[in-house]
């Protein structure tokens, strides 16, 4: 199982204890905060408890050793997932999300910790070119947090997105693997995460 540890957050390898739990966050719980921030211009079908479990218990791996989701804990509690999938596989790059569920964990750097343990360990673990995400202009802290791990701005596309009634930038964001090792060298001195390898 993988397990990566952080000072405030860890991804792992969701347990059945944590797929019930992002279930209640993802399709149960009332606000639905997360919603109206993660590509909210986007409809979603309702899961199942089953079929969405069945996403996690998929034996599918984008490189070995490499899943294409962990959950992310934070005070012993699934509260998010962090996640990739193929934009072309014959180029070498990933695109990369996260959403944290609980509104509570919104500040303090949960968020950016997790999305940088992320981000490090695919580079880590894969011969990948470029990694990249997507989000909209009205998305403020998902901007900044890709900004803070050292992604840069590559595309805006202007009014592409409509959310609420109301026009928003769709933007793109991405970092080239010599830009990830720059990164990380820059920031050396902060503690870095301790990645647990378990089979």
């Amino acid at each position: 199982m993988i397990k990566l540890i952080g000072e405030k957050v860890s991804l792992r390898e969701a347990t059945q204890e944590d797929v019930n739990e992002l279930y209640y966050w993802k399709y149960e719980e009332k606000n639905q905060e997360a919603k109206k921030w993660n590509a909210p211009y986007l409809p979603e079908k309702q899961l199942t408890k089953e079929e969405y479990m069945n996403l996690w218990n998929q034996e599918y791996e984008l490189f070995p050793g490499v899943p294409p989701l962990l959950a992310v804990l934070i005070n012993k509690k699934a509260v998010g997932i962090v996640s990739c999938y193929w934009m072309d596989k014959h180029t070498n790059w990933l695109e990369t999300g996260i959403v944290i569920y609980d509104s509570d964990y919104w500040s303090g750097g949960y968020g950016t910790e997790a999305y940088r343990m992320w981000i490090d360990f695919l580079f880590e673990s894969t011969h990948l070119h470029r990694l990249g995400m997507s989000t909209w202009s009205g998305n403020i802290r998902m901007i900044k947090t890709a900004a803070k791990i050292g992604m840069k701005e590559e595309a805006r596309i202007r009014e592409a997105r409509i959310v609420n009634g109301e026009y928003f930038d769709s933007i793109k964001m991405g970092m080239l693997r010599r830009e990830w090792e720059s990164h990380r060298s820059k920031s050396c001195n902060r503690k870095e995460y301790r990645g647990e390898l378990k089979h």
